[in-house]
């Protein structure tokens, strides 16, 4: 984390699968990457109010051997194009690649950047100068809602992916809660404009 946080801002850190992408389990495609509708538009609110934009995702297909790093690099250019197309960007792309039962012993560590753990966003906070106290995490799934509250940020679950389930199912016996709930991404995005603004 910085120490200046004088100088520190606030970002929205967005799970992708499920938030930014339809959820179609592990994208081992190219042609499974498929963007929500109204996400390029709730994006580009957020870069026109020069929000920076930060995608924070577990990606534990590549840790179980169904799709190699190149494929993610892949669709993270689809996204990025996509995304222009519609005039919106996102600063940063943060992923883990790690998982306790990985094929790869490289990807099989006991990291600190698998979500619910803060380490993604701890780690874009610190190479951009972001303040995570200030920010939100939006994602689908009650680990996204954990990793807000263990980063210090306001969260907000949205029902498109695994979230309606997630909300219906996981949420009543969750101790921790999200601060707000949004049919999706824009909505979410609408609310955190009123929460900054």
């Amino acid at each position: 984390m910085p120490n200046n946080t004088t100088h520190t801002k606030p970002a929205v850190f967005l799970d992708r699968d499920g938030t930014i992408n339809e959820q179609m389990g592990y994208i081992n495609h190219l042609c499974r990457f498929q963007l929500l509708p109204q996400v390029a538009k709730a994006i580009k609110e957020l870069n026109d109010a020069n929000i920076p934009v930060v995608v924070v995702s577990n990606q534990s297909g590549l840790a179980r051997g169904y799709f190699p790093e190149t494929l993610l690099d892949e669709v993270h250019e689809k996204m990025t194009r996509q995304l222009a197309e519609k005039g919106a960007h996102v600063d940063g792309i943060y992923y883990c690649p790690h998982h306790p039962e990985a094929k790869e012993e490289q990807f099989r560590v006991a990291c600190n950047c698998r979500k619910p753990k803060p380490g993604l966003v701890l780690q874009a906070a610190e190479d951009m100068n972001l303040d995570p106290r200030q920010s939100f995490v939006v994602g689908d799934r009650w680990s996204d809602i954990k990793t807000a509250a263990n980063c210090g940020a306001k969260s907000i679950l949205v029902r498109t992916g695994y979230g309606r389930g997630d909300e219906q199912y996981i949420g009543p016996f969750q101790t921790i809660q999200p601060d707000y709930k949004a049919d999706d991404l824009f909505e979410a995005v609408r609310w955190i404009l009123g929460q900054i603004t």
